[in-house]
């Protein structure tokens, strides 16, 4: 008797602390109440992808974003009428349209299906797994079970996200607030093998750098002069290019090969390569597989700040809370 007490008080304890999601997620989440949400969440994507390959690194993007300002739960979704969203901050309004809808069309395909089962915020989680295997990049599971956040403010972005003019310290530390090594940050800094860049953040590194010298000395100076090209002074600001100027739209270890070369766009990355306690990472993914490094800092940045249990809601609206 005082055994089987005991077995249902632990149970008790279990489902309390499940209720106040306590970050607990499962690959299998979704298996009884929508099956089918990731061949839906695929088929979504692939149809987005083949319109525009910028779905790739939109789409990746804005699961990064989201995850480092209230955790990955869909607040970078929201749309405000006061311009106070999470979306509209100075640090996101370089996001890309193609990821938000992306997102927006994968959520009310799965509701067809599955009405008010499947969060926005595990949503944008199996797609930017999808993105990833489309550009040739690694497959993987995906943990599911997140819910979607009740807060989403611009005010909360400042200072949340790395900057491209961040040195080793500031992007090691940034990183760690979200739980997330050293490793992590240079193996997640790899999609950048698959992203694009407005002229603005990175012109300084051109015209500006210091006041001995104006262009930083370690640019490549033939990357330097295809920078220049593209972004001359006073260039239109919705002008963007390929942060991997080899293979910009296939996800591989090229990214690191560029850093070797001199060949990093941002001062952030080129900073994984000069810096010598970093350096022999990139080294050895510029010389092998990446992948299963990603793999493990995509895992482990999924799982920032999730809400479980009864934290949260499950939007109907991606770009809007429920009530």
């Amino acid at each position: 008797m005082v055994e089987k007490w005991k077995r249902g008080l632990i149970l008790i304890v279990v489902c309390v602390i499940l209720q106040k999601g306590d970050g607990q997620l499962a690959e299998n989440f979704y298996g009884v109440t929508c099956s089918n949400v990731e061949s839906i969440v695929k088929q979504a994507v692939l149809n987005k992808f083949s319109q525009t390959f910028t779905t790739v690194p939109a789409t990746l993007r804005l699961f990064f974003h989201d995850c480092f300002i209230e955790g990955c739960d869909a607040s970078i979704l929201i749309s405000s009428r006061n311009g106070d969203a999470e979306k509209d901050a100075p640090d996101n309004l370089s996001l890309a349209g193609d990821g938000f809808d992306t997102i927006i069309k994968a959520k009310q395909a799965v509701e067809a299906q599955c009405p008010g089962v499947v969060s926005c915020a595990d949503i944008l989680a199996l797609a930017a797994r999808e993105v990833v295997g489309l550009a040739g990049g690694p497959s993987y599971s995906v943990e599911l079970g997140r819910r979607d956040g009740l807060i989403s403010q611009a005010s909360r972005v400042r200072g949340a996200l790395p900057e491209p003019d961040f040195n080793l310290i500031q992007l090691t530390e940034i990183f760690a607030r979200n739980n997330l090594s050293q490793l992590d940050m240079i193996a997640l800094s790899g999609a950048h093998t698959v992203g694009f860049s407005h002229c603005s953040r990175f012109a300084n590194r051109l015209y500006s750098f210091s006041a001995s010298n104006p262009v930083d000395p370690s640019l490549n100076p033939d990357y330097m002069k295809q920078l220049m090209a593209a972004c001359p002074r006073n260039v239109d600001p919705n002008i963007a290019i390929d942060m991997d100027p080899e293979t910009p739209r296939t996800f591989d270890n090229v990214y690191y090969k560029n850093l070797v070369a001199g060949k990093g766009m941002f001062t952030s990355d080129q900073v994984l390569f000069t810096d010598s306690s970093t350096q022999p990472i990139v080294k050895d993914f510029a010389n092998g597989d990446f992948s299963g490094a990603f793999v493990t800092a995509m895992t482990k940045l999924g799982r920032i700040g999730v809400k479980t249990g009864t934290e949260g809601e499950i939007r109907k609206d991606c770009t809007a809370f429920n009530s």
